[in-house]
C-alpha cells in the first residue's frame, strides 16, 4: 500500500508541492473567501503549507486514512477506497449530502460552491500516476525531500529509524500510525501535530465503526420515508379530488 512520509523538519514552505499539485490537476487560481476555513484548502487547493510561529511549515492534505469515515458516511459510494491507498472521487455518484465533509475527523473535503453542479474536491494522492507506476506530483518535485513516497510500511520504519537516530530532534511520534485506524499520509515532527485534526489523538477509535450503524440505516429510511411521504401525496390528493367532486355535485 502506497503512503507519502512528511518530515517537517525539512519543510521550507517553499510552495513548490502545491504549485506541482495544482498543474498537475489543472486547479485554477482560487479566490479566497470569508467562508473558507483558514488552513489554505479549498476546491481549487488541494494541499498547502501552515506556517507554526513562523517557524515551522506543515503541509496539509487528504491523510488517505485506512478505514475513512468518508467512505463509511457516503451514502452512494461516491468516494472509494483503492487498493494501492489512496481515496479518491466518483462525481457521478455523488449526490451533494457532503456527509463526507462532516465525517472526516481531518477537516479535508471541500465542496465546489463556484460550479452550478457542485462536487466534492480534494487530494487523490495523484491516484492516476500510482497507476502508471509514477510517484505523486507533489513528493517528485519537493526540493528538500521533506515529503517522500513509497509503500507505508517502508516508510514507517524510515520514520522510526530517524526518530531513533535524532530522539532530540523529533517527538518521539509517527503521526498517522495508529490515528483513527492510521494513514497513508504519515509526518514526523519537533512540534505536535494535533491542531491537524479535531482531535485525532493515537487513542482515537476507528470511526467507521461509528458511522457504519447510522449509515446502513439510511437505505431504509430513505424507502420509508418515501412511504410515509407517497402515502401522505396519496392523500391529499384524494381529499382534493372529493372536495371538487361535492362542489360538482352542490352545482
Amino acid at each position: 500500500m502506497k503512503a507519502i512520509l512528511t518530515d517537517i523538519t525539512k519543510c521550507i514552505g517553499c510552495q513548490e508541492c502545491v504549485i506541482a499539485c495544482k498543474k498537475q490537476n489543472e486547479l485554477e487560481q482560487d479566490i479566497p473567501r470569508r467562508f473558507h476555513r483558514n488552513d489554505g484548502l479549498s476546491a481549487l487547493n488541494w494541499t498547502s503549507i501552515l506556517s507554526k510561529d513562523d517557524t515551522h511549515f506543515i503541509r496539509k492534505q487528504c491523510r488517505h486514512c485506512l478505514e475513512p469515515a468518508c467512505v463509511s458516511a457516503c451514502p452512494v459510494a461516491a468516494l472509494i477506497k483503492t487498493d494501492e491507498g489512496p481515496i479518491i472521487y466518483d462525481g457521478g455518484k455523488c449526490i451533494g449530502c457532503r456527509y463526507c465533509m462532516i465525517a472526516c475527523p481531518y477537516g479535508i473535503p471541500r465542496y465546489d460552491w463556484n460550479k452550478a453542479v457542485p462536487y466534492i474536491q480534494k487530494c487523490t494522492m495523484c491516484y492516476s500516476r500510482i497507476r502508471e507506476g509514477k510517484q505523486p506530483a507533489c513528493t517528485e518535485t519537493c526540493p528538500t525531500k521533506a515529503t517522500i513516497f513509497g509503500d507505508r510500511d517502508e516508510l514507517l520504519a524510515e520514520a522510526h529509524r530517524r526518530i531513533k537516530n535524532e530522539p532530540d530532534k523529533y517527538i518521539d511520534r509517527v503521526f498517522g500510525e495508529t490515528e483513527v485506524g492510521g494513514t497513508n499520509v504519515l509526518y514526523i515532527s519537533d512540534i505536535d501535530l494535533d491542531f491537524l485534526s479535531y482531535p485525532a489523538r493515537p487513542e482515537t477509535p476507528v470511526l467507521p465503526k461509528t458511522t457504519a450503524p447510522a449509515m446502513n440505516a439510511v437505505p431504509s429510511a430513505f424507502i420509508g420515508m418515501g412511504a410515509v411521504m407517497g402515502g401522505f401525496y396519496w392523500f391529499c390528493k384524494r381529499r382534493e379530488r372529493l372536495q371538487h367532486q361535492e362542489e360538482g355535485d352542490k352545482e
